[in-house]
């Protein structure tokens, strides 16, 4: 009796179902993402070249060509490639050094002393135990609403030799100011600076101590430290960035100092001559025709200012560092 072998047959394997994979979802080109935020620039960025590069490339460009004149003035003047000759006449022209020496007198002296008192007024505004510290802060601010103009007329008349009330109330005291003096009427610029722009740097400095953490200051008032402690142990080194700035502002604005003298100079009595500061000489080159000569003058006089105030990046850096 033989019995039959049954063949068994492997079970066959059904190839496996997956779900259909979801079309991806086309996503747009990178390009076109990274153009929107430029095209919003694109304004700022078409205004600050015509209007701050454009002007210094060509200020730089035309400050290597020298106006030749010939024919006893008769004829049009030329204007010839000499990239070194209006450079050279600058660095050896006394009144235009004799203007960078004064406004950088006028920097070492008139930018501490402008800011100390603003700090001064940021600290005492910021005091709590101010009175009427709005009307304080408003008052201070107001100087510097004033157009630069405007305040150097107003103070023209404070300085006059024959209608100055400040020297009609030192009267009673046999004290008379001269305003005007060679020696001293570059510290009567200063004050007219000093009046229209310690109410600005004010407002930095005192927006600065308003980021100060109240847990600081109540600590060192339960650590018993008095006002004055406070003010020079934790508010003055809590703005030292905006002093910073404000001092980088200041340097800025005393090499281009222009408004206050040359509102001042037909009342001076001849103490104040064109060339009282850089920018007044390169103004009086314009108005002798001699652009590139005045260019020059601008290029110098900005070099210097950068020259400036990379240093005194340098130096604030490496207080930051030690």
């Amino acid at each position: 009796m033989t019995h039959a072998s049954t063949a068994h047959r492997a079970p066959t394997r059904r190839p496996a179902v997956t779900a259909p994979t979801p079309h991806p979802r086309e996503t747009p080109p990178a390009r076109p993402r990274r153009l929107g935020p430029l095209l919003f620039c694109a304004p700022f960025v078409v205004l600050f070249v015509a209007m701050y590069i454009a002007p210094i490339l060509y200020a730089a460009y035309s400050s290597l060509f020298t106006v030749r004149r010939s024919g006893l003035g008769l004829t049009a003047p030329t204007e010839v490639f000499a990239p070194l000759d209006n450079y050279t006449r600058a660095l050896h022209d006394g009144s235009f050094t004799a203007s960078l020496g004064r406004v950088a007198l006028f920097g070492v002296v008139q930018v501490p002393l402008m800011l100390a008192l603003a700090l001064a007024l940021a600290l005492l505004i910021d005091s709590k135990s101010a009175r009427g510290r709005g009307f304080f802060r408003l008052t201070s601010f107001v100087p510097y609403a004033i157009p630069g103009v405007s305040a150097a007329l107003v103070w023209s008349f404070m300085y006059s030799s024959t209608s100055s009330p400040l020297n009609r109330l030192l009267e009673p005291l046999a004290v008379t100011i001269p305003f005007f003096d060679e020696d001293i009427v570059l510290w009567s610029v200063a004050n007219i600076v000093t009046w229209s722009w310690a109410g600005y740097n004010m407002i930095i400095i005192y927006a600065a101590l308003q980021s100060i953490p109240a847990e600081v200051l109540e600590a060192a008032r339960m650590d018993g430290a008095s006002a004055l402690r406070i003010a020079w142990s934790v508010k003055i080194p809590a703005v030292r960035g905006a002093l910073v700035l404000t001092t980088v502002f200041s340097i800025i604005g005393s090499a281009q100092l222009y408004n206050e003298p040359a509102v001042l100079q037909p009342v001076s009595g001849g103490s104040i001559p064109s060339a009282f500061t850089p920018l007044m000489s390169a103004q009086s080159a314009v108005a002798d025709g001699n652009y590139p000569y005045a260019a020059a003058q601008s290029v110098l006089l900005a070099v210097a200012v950068g020259v400036v105030s990379l240093i005194f990046f340098k130096l604030t850096r490496r207080g930051d560092h030690a």
